[in-house]
């Protein structure tokens, strides 16, 4: 019984047969992977013991995530014509804009006694109330955690968040909502979980007490809560850590990011997620605002970026990976280009925009609230000062830019045409990063341009026949060798 309550198959069993689904998904992280077949077994043997109806339900197991394991396989899912998806393991909880999903938190060991005995004694010692926030997998001990702690003392100060829901229907573009609102309207959500403020109180009058590990999770709250003071309890160890210094130091980096990011000539639109709810609205804000800042924006999608992937595009000076909040914060240390957030990407091309300290790791709290700033008249033309090259600088010319769109496809083929005639030349230096205005400025520049580089000729080349048969013996070999 153990098995089937860290599973929780019955009321996986129940969400199945409550809404009549007959082909259902089920997504395991690769941690998790291993525990599929006696997950399947399990679940099998419930449906069956329901009758007939439950033997036509079929099963499909999803490993290998598109994605972040964290966000539902919406693209996976599709591909198998599933009703819903049974998500399994660490969540980000993101809203789905296609299928409906049923998530399995799991349930790590915890000891409650030990948790509530330190949280007593955070709270006596704070001056603040003290909320408590926590990873989903710890949301099954969290009822015997309150009991623990009201035994322990009767002190008002403790405030507990709430998981939303195990359970969700897609959501459609135009019902997005930012989830961490401001003061006035005294509610908040992050990563799963939602709390109500007391009136007359913001964010900054509490301090925050987290359970779980130091993953990215907790990033994500302690980047969100940034002037908030915050303590976290290692349910491994037992023990209260309250220095967050390492996480703070983040902020730095992101800021740096920021301002490098604003001398780019070329973006890349790095698309993380194909159905979190809400992307292609930030995409398309992303990309208006990019081009208003006089900048050329490329679009990608690929699945989990690595230098690898983003090294193929030496022409782009900074990418925006737009993903779910957990998922967001890429170390591009290691990386050709830097990779930012939505958030910091309007920071970087929004003219005027200043960093207040204030941080949104969620890209639906930027489609409504940010939109993109309408041009003023000479704006544009002002030199910019930038940090990192000490002075200030002109971004390029919207004129250009406005140009290339106006013409189309002409402009395109001019383009293009250019670059051919540029490719037979013999180039002796190697483009500078950010001179370039478009990718084909840039491919027309480039030394190295593929491997017929000493080719004079243009036209394309006649295709030439491979081996054929199979690696063991192909067709022009003759049964001796």
């Amino acid at each position: 019984m153990e098995f089937e309550s860290k599973y929780e198959v019955l009321r996986v069993v129940t969400f199945i047969r409550t809404h009549g689904f007959k082909r259902v998904a089920l997504q395991f992280p690769d941690e998790l992977l291993k525990e599929s077949i006696g997950v399947v077994w399990a679940l099998r043997k419930e449906l069956q013991s329901c009758g007939e109806s439950g033997n036509n339900i079929a099963l499909y197991v999803m490993a290998d995530t598109t994605y972040g394991s964290c966000c539902v396989d919406e693209v996976g899912a599709l591909h198998i014509n599933a009703d819903c998806v049974i998500h399994y393991g660490h969540t980000c909880l993101s809203p789905t804009s296609k299928l409906p999903a049923f998530f399995v938190f799991g349930k790590a060991p915890i000891n409650a006694s030990n948790c509530a005995k330190h949280l007593c004694n955070y709270a006596l010692s704070s001056k603040k109330p003290v909320l408590v926030l926590f990873g989903l997998e710890y949301g099954h001990a969290i009822h015997d955690i309150i009991e623990a702690s009201t035994i322990e003392t009767t002190h008002d100060k403790l405030h507990f968040a709430d998981v939303m829901s195990q359970s969700m229907k897609p959501t459609k573009t135009s019902d997005v909502n930012g989830d961490c609102d401001d003061a006035s309207q005294k509610t908040y959500s992050i990563g799963g979980l939602r709390w109500s403020l007391e009136q007359g109180l913001s964010m900054e009058d509490y301090s925050l007490f987290w359970i779980g590990p130091d993953n990215s999770a907790f990033a994500n709250v302690v980047l969100t809560f940034n002037d908030c003071e915050i303590v976290r309890y290692d349910a491994t160890e037992n023990v209260l850590l309250s220095d967050t210094s390492q996480q703070r130091r983040i902020l730095k980096r992101r800021y740096y990011l920021v301002e490098k990011a604003k001398d780019a000539g070329i973006v890349g639109i790095l698309v993380g997620t194909l159905g979190v709810a809400g992307y292609l609205s930030m995409i398309h804000q992303i990309k208006e605002m990019v081009t208003k800042a006089g900048k050329k924006a490329y679009t990608f999608v690929m699945g989990k970026p690595n230098p690898s992937k983003l090294a193929n595009f030496p022409e782009c000076d900074v990418f925006i990976y737009i993903s779910c909040s957990q998922t967001a914060l890429l170390d591009s240390k290691e990386f050709l280009a830097p990779v930012i957030t939505p958030f910091e990407a309007i920071l970087a091309f929004n003219r005027g925009s200043e960093w207040t300290g204030k941080y949104v790791m969620q890209f639906q709290d930027l489609v409504a609230s940010t939109p993109v700033g309408v041009e003023k008249s000479g704006e544009e033309e002002e030199a910019r000062f930038s940090f990192l090259q000490g002075g200030y600088i002109e971004d390029h010319d919207l004129q250009d830019i406005n140009k290339e769109d106006e013409d189309g496809p002409l402009a395109l083929m001019k383009m293009t045409q250019t670059a051919l005639q540029e490719r037979g030349k013999d180039h002796k230096t190697m483009v500078k990063k950010g001179s370039t205005k478009s990718g084909v400025d840039f491919f027309a520049s480039r030394a190295f341009q593929g491997l017929d580089i000493n080719n004079n000729s243009n036209a394309p080349e006649p295709f030439i026949l491979g081996r054929s048969g199979k690696a063991s013996g192909y067709n022009h070999e003759t049964s001796e060798h």
